[in-house]
């Protein structure tokens, strides 16, 4: 507990240092960010070195510290996520009403696929109803396949570690041998699928959505009874998903 305690209160300090250089109209001074977070200079120091580790801070030629480049990286990110909802509408609405079905838009959230937008194409009397907000574990949905197949070898083998890969459904993929492989197969389609693997009954395929810099940050999917799955769809999905890519800046051929 004693080690946990530490740990926070040097990222509180941490987080104080980066505090006062973004308030900064320019680089400060090892002397001037310990004055105004109230650390001695050696403190200071050695949590600047570790934040400049990181691409966090930066040293100038006159010995000052001044925010590093990562913060753009993170911001740049953090922008396209709050806007991808935007974007996205449109393709969303014309594929829900192309299909009649539901559409949603996935992000990732740790170990879990986040539903952050949907349409619903409403033709139906009987529709699949994904709740903004609700999430799902990563390898039973068709998106939050889509972010393990990103994921290294390591990193995949991290997350069956770390949830047991438990079953909601006997479709649900539950060994890290069967994973692997629909993970393959996905990289090479860009397209997944959720075969009943969630919930009996109702079927799912998702394809990526890329941002400017390539870099996989959501996903479109289509969820609906099983039975009414069409061949069409997976195509038209696609389509969708790279048209709000292209919006994000993504340029698939380069």
């Amino acid at each position: 507990m004693k080690n946990g305690a530490s740990s926070i209160q040097v990222l509180d300090r941490a987080m104080a240092l980066v505090g006062v250089l973004a308030r900064a109209p320019g680089p400060a001074s090892l002397t001037r960010l310990a004055e105004q977070v109230g650390l001695h200079t050696a403190s200071a120091h050695r949590i600047l070195g570790a934040l400049m580790a990181h691409g966090l801070i930066e040293k100038t030629g006159a010995g000052e510290y001044d925010l590093g480049v990562r913060w753009l990286e993170v911001g740049n990110r953090l922008r396209a996520r709050l806007n991808i909802r935007q974007v996205a509408m449109p393709y969303m609405q014309q594929l829900a009403e192309l299909t009649g079905e539901t559409v949603n838009l996935i992000v990732r959230r740790g170990d879990e696929a986040v539903y952050v937008e949907r349409v619903s194409g409403g033709q139906t009397l009987i529709q699949v109803v994904q709740v903004v907000g609700a999430h799902a574990p990563l390898h039973v949905t068709a998106v939050g396949k889509i972010f393990l197949a990103e994921d290294s070898l390591s990193g995949v083998m991290g997350y069956a570690e770390r949830t047991g890969l438990p079953a909601y459904t006997p479709n649900t993929l539950t060994t890290l041998e069967r994973l692997s492989s629909e993970l393959d197969t996905i990289r090479r389609e860009q397209l997944a699928r959720d075969r009943e693997e969630a919930e009996q009954g109702v079927a799912c395929i998702g394809a990526p959505i890329r941002d400017a810099e390539g870099k996989l940050v959501a996903g479109l999917s289509i969820s609906a009874p099983a039975d009414r799955h069409k061949p069409g769809w997976a195509e038209a999905l696609k389509k969708a998903a790279g048209q709000t890519g292209a919006a994000l800046g993504y340029q698939a051929n380069v």
